[in-house]
């Protein structure tokens, strides 16, 4: 009896007419693994045919192959197991992309007049809490930024950022009462991943005087960290007030 570990299924037939010789491209291969997995072809847990096995069947390179199986690996639909294969996820994970807005075009977008306030600029030993955050030795110095966003006038978010200059040293000479942190980052800083924390919080005094709530009143807030390789770049706090909604396409 053959062991599923050892010896998978091979490539089931494709559909009349459709041309596997000609699929070489990993953009193809991949729309191909997609068509199977979502006609059941492969089935959830199915163990689908190794990348050597893929590479002659499609008439291509196995590293063809690999960057296809990537691609769907990153949307969750196949879990990839050095040693045990690739196999047809029994409970797909979605994952969603992790869009940066910028501010202004976010407040722009609905209509309504942006205006920008930078509060402090501060470069400074980072306080412990934002070292443990960011993975940043003791003595580190980051820059330190608060920041107003206002639509039509009223407060949109604050915005409480910590900068690490060794990732993105021209931060230090952006003058930052002219474009925001948030609008040079986004547009400058081509970040490789990054963890977005949503939450509710009660306002301390500073984020009440600045978002114009009564100390303690619920906000929104929202903490996300960013990183080029290994490098942390900015872990910012944007606080949003009463009764501010959030809405996202999945």
């Amino acid at each position: 009896m053959r062991s599923d570990e050892t010896d998978p299924p091979s490539l089931p037939d494709l559909a009349p007419g459709h041309p596997r010789r000609s699929a070489t491209t990993w953009q193809a291969i991949r729309d191909d693994v997609l068509a199977r997995i979502r006609s059941r072809a492969w089935p959830p847990g199915e163990l689908i045919p190794h990348e050597a096995e893929l590479a002659a069947q499609y008439g291509c390179a196995r590293s063809t192959v690999n960057r296809a199986l990537r691609e769907v690996a990153a949307t969750g639909l196949i879990d990839r197991r050095r040693k045990a294969g690739t196999r047809v996820a029994l409970n797909p994970l979605r994952r969603a992309t992790l869009h940066i807005p910028v501010i202004r075009q976010e407040i722009e977008a609905r209509g309504a007049r942006y205006d920008y306030a930078l509060i402090s600029r501060n470069h400074v030993v980072a306080p412990l809490a934002v070292r443990s955050r960011m993975g940043l030795p003791p003595q580190a110095r980051l820059l330190h930024v608060r920041a107003l966003h206002l639509a039509d006038g009223s407060p949109h978010a604050y915005e409480d950022r910590w900068v690490n200059p060794q990732a993105v040293p021209e931060i230090l000479e952006v003058d930052l009462t002219q474009i925001s942190a948030n609008a040079w980052l986004v547009q400058n800083v081509p970040y490789t991943r990054g963890e977005l924390t949503l939450g509710a919080a009660s306002a301390d005094a500073d984020c009440a005087a600045c978002l114009r709530c009564a100390p303690g009143a619920p906000i929104f807030t929202m903490e996300r960290v960013t990183w080029i390789g290994d490098a942390p770049v900015t872990l910012v706090t944007q606080s949003h007030p009463p009764g501010y909604i959030i809405t996202t396409a999945i």
